[in-house]
């Protein structure tokens, strides 16, 4: 076939479904993104808060050490019999001993340190006390780990009673390693608590803000909306708010940063909470993106704490609250608190969600208490549904059960999967009807930062945009990554204390929000029908145990073939692992045990197992090729709340399926799995458990999407090819009745599959813009190998 008849047809006056929001970003507080992320603050443990329950290693001198001048001797020690405040009750007291050359403390800050910047003004602060009053000094300075002072300023404490000092501070040099060191003299005791050093120069020089270079990041995505605070975070702690490990709460996160309480952060670190509710929503603001709160419904699933129902009114009100907090008159309650911190204008609050993830059904019996009264007192919001954690299984379909009784207005989709899963599962959203609740895509990565990877998350999105009538909303995840706290990963941005930069997939996010349009326009194509099917076909291999700090014994294992009817027995019939914590030490342990391997395409195997002991269950791997390339049944996984089937493929793994299962002790449990190609059914004591069909990927010798906007009047069109090979095509603008074109042309291309930007090389995949000018009202295009082309036509 000649390349003039391989066309893509863009019908310009044939328009379909509203974008609307469709692309925005997810901020959730993990790999420290805010404190020692995006939240601008240099101190870390500002407020001697830091305690075990957040950190096994963790206590309130974390982040500090004490400083002897001269021959000075102190000794420090946190307090809490005389506090800031009822919510701030630890504070450090430096009991001066021999004054020497200065005693005092320093704090270490993050990754390697407090980064200073040569010309750049600082913002220290602190509450302190004394308890003898005189008038030596206390001198603040940033200094270099040999001691160089980069910068000092002075402040003379005298009271007895907590007050509030601050003080500026210009570096006369860079040092990213520096220290933030208070030194005084005299006799007696200095208390000091929360101590902080901000730079002068934040995001739109907001005080209490955001550190400009990610912030700055994140603007230029221009994201129709922010998610936030989480996640997990918001679910994940107890029914009290007043606890240290409860489920996160808007109303602690407001006003003054001395006033909220620190809180365990479930990702095993703390969260000063100095970025708040009313931080996220002036963020938002600032960059132009809707707000989208997630608010806890009453249920812990982590650990299965459940409000009751009759006690739920006050969960109710929070979110009601929130509402009226965002959007409501200064003559309100909780819009004059809004007010009184400085927005007497209404953020303009449209969605909000209830749940993240949720299992189980104490979150679905709760949610229609939430949705009712919200839709009665405020019927334009927009309320989002969960649907659990993975793309498919039970409790997928009951989020969306709920969501279609309740008629709430979008479901929030999570999944992390491999790229041959983004692929292979292009389509997914084709079938989903314009008249049900749409999908919000609340997090989605495939599993790598490489150039592979947001190749094919740009395919997969050109699918989201060609299904806008389905997908309301959709954002990767997650977004934010300090390379040295690492809970996470892939991430859309990475950063250390003083530098930051995008990923292949950031620049990719970017391309389609810069270049999103308003409304689907028609797009057919001609003479690209040339797919590349995968040819690994059939489910077969090895089988395999594996357990982890657990004890089975298993038996009646068997192989059936189900078109000739031939069995096998696996291992003698019967098999025993042992991985508990005493074989470990005592070098017994045996975690794995190979079970034989076939290449039958239609089989059933069974066996019946039973747990002696340990935390979870265990995994039966089939269809396995390598250690990288199996699938598993992953029976008791996650707190052992699980039954799952997975798929790895080049050692990235994506869950095909999943339902809630306790294996419980001692109790004998029979198991089938059914292969079939690539059917997979899987019955746990004979009740069908998983149905399912581990798909593999045909690849479209294009992916495509075209839209207009309205604001421009420009048509822009995507293309992506994961090819290995260009692919040449002719791009036909019917109906559009001009004489010539201008093309403006935003490509990513030329790079290897494994590229990555790092700090060295933060653009290195990043796209290149060229223009160019047609006759008429079409013209012929070579797309390049592996490529993500974005055309403006004007």
């Amino acid at each position: 076939m000649t390349r003039a008849q391989r066309t893509l047809t863009i019908y310009t006056q044939e328009r379909g479904a509203e974008l609307g929001d469709l692309f925005g970003i997810f901020f959730e507080d993990l790999n420290h993104a805010a404190d020692g992320g995006l939240y601008a603050e240099l101190v870390q443990n500002r407020s001697f808060e830091f305690d075990p329950i957040d950190r096994a290693e963790y206590h309130a001198l974390t982040a500090w050490e004490k400083i002897e001048r001269g021959g000075g001797k102190a000794e420090i020690n946190v307090e809490d019999s005389h506090p800031l405040n009822p919510r701030n009750l630890h504070y450090v007291a430096i009991d001066i001993v021999s004054e020497g050359g200065g005693v005092g403390m320093m704090n270490l800050g993050f990754n390697s340190g407090i980064p200073a910047k040569q010309g750049e003004t600082y913002l220290f602060s602190v509450y302190a006390r004394r308890d003898a009053s005189f008038d030596e000094p206390v001198v603040v300075t940033i200094e270099g780990t040999d001691g160089t002072v980069h910068g000092e300023a002075t402040i003379v404490v005298q009271s007895s009673e907590w007050t509030q000092y601050a003080a500026t501070i210009t570096a006369n040099a860079t040092d990213t390693s520096s220290r933030l060191v208070i030194v005084t003299k005299g006799k007696g005791k200095l208390y000091l608590d929360m101590v902080s050093l901000f730079p002068e120069k934040t995001f739109r020089n907001r005080p209490n803000g955001m550190r400009e270079d990610i912030a700055a990041l994140l603007a230029d995505l221009k994201p129709k909306f922010m998610r936030f605070p989480g996640g997990c975070l918001i679910h994940d702690g107890s029914l009290n708010p007043d606890d240290r490990d409860s489920m996160y709460r808007w109303k602690n996160t407001l006003g003054d940063i001395a006033q909220r309480p620190a809180r365990r952060n479930n990702w095993s670190y703390n969260q000063t909470l100095g970025l708040g509710y009313y931080e996220y929503f002036l963020f938002c603001e600032d960059i132009g993106a809707k707000p989208i709160p997630i608010l806890p419904g009453g249920y812990d699933p982590h650990h299965k704490r459940i409000v009751p129902i009759d006690e739920l009114q006050p969960w109710i009100d929070d979110a009601l609250d929130l509402i009226e907090f965002a959007n409501g008159d200064p003559s309100n309650e909780w819009g004059a608190i809004r007010a009184q911190l400085g927005h007497p204008e209404p953020f303009g609050l449209e969605y909000v969600g209830i749940g993240n993830e949720e299992v189980g059904e104490p979150f679905f019996e709760r949610y229609p208490y939430f949705h009712r009264a919200i839709k009665e007192k405020y019927p334009d919001i927009k309320i989002i549904n969960s649907a659990g954690p993975f793309a498919a299984g039970s409790e997928y379909d009951r989020g969306w059960k709920s969501a279609k009784e309740n008629k709430s207005d979008l479901v929030d989709e999570h999944y992390y999967q491999s790229p041959e899963w983004f692929l292979a599962n292009y389509n997914r959203y084709d079938t989903f009807k314009a008249d049900e609740p749409k999908v919000f895509l609340g997090e989605y990565a495939s599993w790598g930062n490489t150039y592979y990877n947001a190749l094919v998350e740009a395919a997969f999105m050109t699918g989201l945009e060609k299904n806008a009538h389905a997908v309301g909303l959709a954002c990767y995840a997650p977004m934010l990554c300090n390379v040295d706290y690492i809970n996470w990963k892939p991430d859309m941005i990475w950063f250390n204390n003083h530098e930051v930069y995008g990923t292949a997939n950031y620049y990719v996010q970017k391309l389609f929000m810069h270049h999103q349009g308003d409304q689907l326009l028609k797009i057919e194509a001609y003479g690209l029908d040339e797919k590349q099917e995968n040819t690994m076909k059939p489910i077969n291999g090895a089988f395999a145990l594996e357990t982890d700090r657990c004890s089975f014994r298993f038996w009646d294992m068997k192989l059936v073939n189900n078109d000739s009817g031939e069995m096998k027995e696996l291992n003698g019939l019967s098999a025993e692992l042992s991985d508990t914590d005493e074989d470990r030490l005592g070098g017994t342990s045996l975690r794995t045990l190979d079970l034989g391997e076939t290449d039958w395409e239609n089989y059933t195997l069974s066996l019946k197992a039973q747990k002696i002991s340990g935390p979870k269950g265990f995994n039966l791997y089939f269809g396995k090729r390598d250690d990288n390339n199996q699938l598993i049944w992953d029976f008791g996984g996650w707190q052992n709340q699980d039954s799952a089937l997975c798929s790895s493929m080049n050692g990235r793994t994506s869950c095909l399926t999943q339902s809630i299962f306790n294996v419980e002790p001692d109790m004998e449990y029979e198991l089938t799995l059914e292969v079939s190609g690539r059917q997979i059914r899987a019955w746990i004591n004979n009740v069908l458990f998983h149905d399912t069909e581990d798909k593999l990927p045909v690849i479209e010798p294009l992916y495509y999407s075209a839209s207009y906007e309205r604001s421009t009047g420009d048509v822009i069109v995507k293309v992506v090819n994961v090819q290995e090979n260009s692919v040449s095509a002719q791009i036909a603008l019917a109906d559009l009745h001009k004489t010539s074109l201008t093309v403006e042309v935003n490509e990513m291309s030329d790079h290897a599959p494994d590229d990555e930007n790092t700090f060295a090389s933060p653009e290195r995949v990043s796209p290149k813009q060229k223009e160019f000018s047609t006759v008429g009202c079409s013209f012929h295009y070579d797309f390049p190998k592996h490529s993500i082309t974005v055309f403006r036509v004007r």
